[in-house]
């Protein structure tokens, strides 16, 4: 059996007997969506690891700042061509075998870079160690890359369109569960192999969320299952009644060769690279001040380990609400559009952003210890800036057909982990970090392109409203709803 007949999709099944569709309809929607949120939730436990590792790595003199950021690169650059091009490998695959393999294969390849020999350097010259580092974090980023497109096309076929919003944001939060997780895991890590007298402790946030990690690559084969049809169910629509998501053109309803589904979905799409530019200001954003977090406030507050690690953790599960609001807000008030919580949200992000550069001030003028400050602002910009995030990927799935699913979410991440988290919030902030410049232009940065986000999102706001009102007037019109 070659590859690629292991990871074809399963045929459709004849249709179930009526009195037992609408039971078995909602069960198995239960369990893929367990199976993706949770699946996702252990794609963090193998993608953030070298942040936890590197203040070890540089009091230990195995890198640098400037080195750990070029390390740290490798991740999203590979992701971000992964994840654009794995997504239109998933839209003609099973998503349960795309995503449990794909999440094996990342957990080893980070194991492995958590048991590798680094030698410490003598002479400051960390190339061996970057280079070595880089290539696991480019490997591990590949493989990641085939965790968010199954996810887009199971969300796509087993999640109508007037649904997706609230939906989506729920699943979305599997980001914030995963990276907090990795956090205490990192810790909690460090703990067992101090226990059992391994000194090099910065490499159990490498090994012990690897190892967690393959245990949640059983539970997703376990749950997910590719398409309704293939379980011998209706479509989405059929089953909810909802036809107002985007449709393929006549002849193209099963499978789209990927030349024309690019050009035709996707690069003619204006909307959608209008929110692609505006997703990479949001990435950066959010992994320049994540992945960052813990080097900034152990070097400029002297912060313990632990607190550098709460800080993190904090950010990350405060997305998880603020990800659920911001969906709720768009379900309820803007039906289902995003543009309008993007902009809101950004601004909120905006004030964090405000709050953590200064937080040695506002600790002053409110007397009060500057890590209530820190945590504080931590979680006013985690929980902003993930909503934007979830909302981005709801439009960009709702601008294509949903058998083009995979491959927006893919053109998408390749703005956001390209250029966004790879070159902005790796490479550009590792430098600048350690240039004369310093952690304060980082600041600025992150200032600048939060507001330059919130504007481009306030320009697709009058589009994303004249899209879905033609959708629902052709609805009404076909459907007779």
């Amino acid at each position: 059996m070659s590859i690629l007949n292991f990871f074809a999709p399963p045929a459709r099944k004849p249709l179930l007997p009526e009195e037992k569709i609408d039971h078995t309809y909602k069960a198995m929607r239960l369990k893929v969506f367990l199976g993706i949120y949770f699946g996702y939730a252990a794609y963090y436990l193998v993608r953030k690891n070298l942040s936890f590792a590197v203040p070890d790595m540089i009091n230990e003199n195995l890198i640098d700042k400037a080195g750990a950021g070029v390390a740290m690169s490798g991740i999203p650059i590979a992701y971000a061509l992964s994840k654009f091009l794995m997504g239109s490998v998933s839209d003609h695959s099973d998503a349960r075998k795309f995503m449990s393999v794909g999440l094996v294969l990342a957990s080893l390849i980070m194991l492995i870079a958590g048991v590798f020999p680094y030698a410490p350097s003598l002479t400051g010259d960390y190339s061996t160690t970057i280079g070595v580092l880089f290539v696991f974090m480019l490997i591990a980023g590949w493989l990641s890359g085939m965790g968010w497109p199954p996810c887009g096309r199971i969300l796509a076929h087993w999640f109508s369109q007037n649904e997706r919003s609230f939906k989506m944001s729920v699943w979305n939060t599997a980001h914030n569960v995963g990276n907090g997780t990795l956090a205490l895991l990192a810790a909690g890590g460090v703990v067992i192999f101090g226990a059992i007298g391994i000194e090099e402790s910065w490499r159990a946030a490498l090994v012990f969320p690897a190892i967690v990690a393959l245990l949640f690559a059983g539970f997703c084969w376990l749950m997910l299952r590719d398409t309704p049809e293939s379980c011998g169910l209706p479509s989405i629509e059929d089953y909810r009644k909802d036809y107002t998501g985007a449709k393929a053109s006549k002849g193209e309803e099963e499978k789209i060769p990927f030349k024309r589904l690019f050009v035709n979905y996707i690069f003619k799409n204006k909307l959608l690279w209008l929110i692609a530019f505006a997703n990479v200001f949001v990435y950066f954003v959010r992994y320049g001040i994540s992945d960052w977090s813990p080097t900034y406030l152990q070097e400029v507050y002297g912060l313990s380990k632990d607190d550098s690690s709460l800080a993190f953790a904090l950010f990350e599960y405060a997305g998880i609400p603020g990800t659920i609001i911001c969906g709720w807000i768009s379900s309820r008030f803007f039906q289902g559009r995003c543009a309008p919580v993007n902009v809101i949200f950004m601004l909120l992000v905006s004030a964090g952003i405000l709050m953590y550069w200064e937080a040695g001030a506002v600790a002053s003028l409110l007397s009060v210890p500057v890590e209530y400050v820190i945590y504080t602002s931590l979680s006013i910009i985690g929980g902003a800036v993930y909503g934007p995030i979830a909302m981005i990927g709801v439009q960009a799935l709702s601008l294509v057909p949903k058998n083009a699913a995979g491959t927006a979410a893919g053109f998408m991440g390749l703005f956001g982990y390209m250029l966004g988290d790879a070159l902005l919030s790796k490479i550009v902030m590792g430098y600048v970090a350690s240039s004369s410049l310093g952690w304060n232009f980082t600041f600025e940065m992150f200032l600048v392109t939060s507001l330059l986000a919130a504007g481009i999102c306030t320009v697709a706001w009058g589009k994303e409203k004249r899209i879905m009102e033609e959708r629902l007037r052709l609805a009404h019109e076909e459907h007779k709803i």
